[in-house]
């Protein structure tokens, strides 16, 4: 499988046991609808590799795994920090406005005031509010990805419009 026909679940967080489980953490709004999976990919140096899921269930909002293999702390330690993908073909059907983070990279990012920003070139959600990074000619412009700045988002336009607070795109700018 290749990372490009892939999306990032989560990580492995911790061991849970002596006996190889490890604790999963889903980058999801919907993790419930990953108790049931079969397999999942894990980032091992460059390469993803299938692990098959013996047993799951939810302990204190991370997925309990056993993946057969992996039979010892030893093992699962080795596992500690890896990425967890599945295929994009995987991927939970959005409602009419929804996206995902993924979809949108390659957009034109455009605000009301300044006009042309960038190419939106990747999403920061590692920390509690998404972050949109936008090339603009080679610069790097951070905005929050929030209800509050994004206007619209036109997929068929591969277009995002926001209203970046005055002066916030210009603080990126400056020499």
């Amino acid at each position: 499988m290749r990372l490009e026909s892939c999306y990032q679940l989560g990580h492995i967080a911790s061991k849970f046991s002596f006996k190889g489980e490890v604790l999963l953490k889903l980058d999801t709004d919907y993790p419930g609808e990953y108790l049931e999976m079969e397999s999942v990919f894990v980032q091992l140096e460059h390469e993803l590799v299938p692990f098959f899921i013996e047993r799951s269930r939810w302990h204190n909002g991370s997925l309990r795994v056993k993946f057969e293999g992996v039979d010892s702390e030893l093992q699962a330690t080795a596992l500690i920090g890896k990425s967890i993908y599945r295929p994009l073909d995987e991927l939970p059907e959005l409602e009419e406005g929804q996206y995902y983070y993924h979809e949108l990279i390659g957009f034109e990012v455009i605000d009301t005031s300044f006009g042309h920003i960038g190419e939106l070139v990747g999403v920061n959600d590692s920390s509690t509010q998404a972050i949109f990074i936008i090339d603009h000619n080679g610069k790097e412009v951070l905005l929050p990805a929030v209800d509050e700045i994004i206007n619209t988002i036109d997929k068929g336009q591969k277009r995002i419009l926001v209203s970046a607070p005055n002066g916030l795109i210009e603080l990126y700018l400056e020499p």
